[in-house]
């Protein structure tokens, strides 16, 4: 069955975007490299790297708003499966994909304290503004890499759901704290 960009209002295409972005070949080609993996440049390398990092941090940005909620769904629907449906190793891809969630939101308020605390000539194409957002994304590529290694398993849930109980798919997570609410996003033409 062909996987739809419906489920959770979010796109498959993230989940692989997240992949490309995170595979060693998008860093270092063998032409820049010597024969034991080493960058022959390292300047180029960690332009590279740097680059690599914040693809991966947008590309994460357009689920990060919704990663909580899609995760806490995950949860409860994994819950609600059967035993004998239930891949032992969703429990623990949805744990990582909480710890690793939890530390990019730490991460990001870092950066935006960081950015509202910066002297005045911090601004976009500055080091000192330019810096910090890089060692912010060189920080969260791991746990971004995380989301793309185990984020497929909050699309292979809800499919298991949908598949062995299909009135169970409308199943939400807890509801925010007071003052969380989101206003209701306008629709797209």
């Amino acid at each position: 069955m062909p996987r739809t960009s419906s489920c959770y209002g979010s796109s498959p295409s993230i989940c692989a975007r997240l992949k490309r972005s995170s595979r060693p070949g998008t860093l270092t080609p063998t032409s820049t490299s010597a024969p034991e993996g080493w960058p022959h440049d390292e300047q180029t390398y960690g332009l590279r790297q740097s680059q690599r990092d914040a693809d991966t941090w947008r590309s994460f940005n357009r689920i990060r708003n919704g990663a909580k909620a899609l995760v806490a769904t995950a949860e409860v629907q994994l819950q609600a499966l059967p035993q004998h449906s239930i891949h032992p190793h969703w429990a623990w891809q949805i744990s990582c994909l909480n710890t690793a969630l939890g530390r990019i939101s730490t991460l990001q308020s870092e950066w935006l304290d960081l950015r509202t605390t910066a002297p005045a000539p911090a601004r976009p194409g500055t080091g000192k503004y330019d810096g910090p957002l890089a060692e912010r994304n060189a920080e969260a590529w791991h746990y971004l890499n995380e989301w793309a290694l185990h984020g497929q398993a909050v699309l292979d849930i809800h499919t298991a759901v949908k598949h062995h109980r299909p009135g169970l798919t409308s199943i939400a997570p807890a509801p925010a704290l007071p003052g969380q609410a989101a206003p209701p996003s306008q629709a797209r033409r």
